[in-house]
């Protein structure tokens, strides 16, 4: 038997109890379990999900050939978690504030956000967010 693999959110919990029931179709309850699995779809190249899972009136033609180049050109290294407002079982919008570091092109990064996120057909989309991109020394 395989051992199981930590989720990439950083939740402490393995992937097979934590995100990968997202990524098989379960709906996230809040705007911070759609935003951890997100970010473990990024980790992971589930550009299908990470697609679905945009509010319809932001997904454009190049949409999935941006995440996959995302995905391709990043290596991510940890997800914190920072700050949530809204976004609850019985909310329609919710913002979430977080931090996820990475390398890419040799230099180490830290991507700061705060996305929005909104209802769409009874289910938590991601909108789209603020970001201040910062470099680590």
């Amino acid at each position: 038997m395989l051992p199981l693999m930590n989720c990439p959110c950083s939740s402490g919990k393995s992937y097979e109890l934590c995100c990968q029931r997202y990524h098989q179709q379960q709906q996230a309850s809040t705007a911070a379990e759609l935003m951890r699995s997100r970010y473990s779809a990024y980790v992971l190249g589930e550009v299908e999900y990470l697609v679905r899972t945009t509010h319809p009136s932001q997904r454009t033609p190049s949409l999935q050939a941006g995440y996959q180049a995302t995905h391709d050109s990043i290596r991510w290294l940890g997800l914190e978690l920072l700050s949530t407002f809204q976004g609850t079982e019985t909310d329609k919008t919710g913002k979430v504030e977080f931090k996820a570091s990475y390398t890419q092109d040799g230099r180490h990064l830290v991507h700061h956000e705060t996305s929005r996120f909104k209802r769409h057909g009874g289910h938590w989309h991601y909108l789209d967010g603020e970001v201040c991109e910062q470099e680590m020394g």
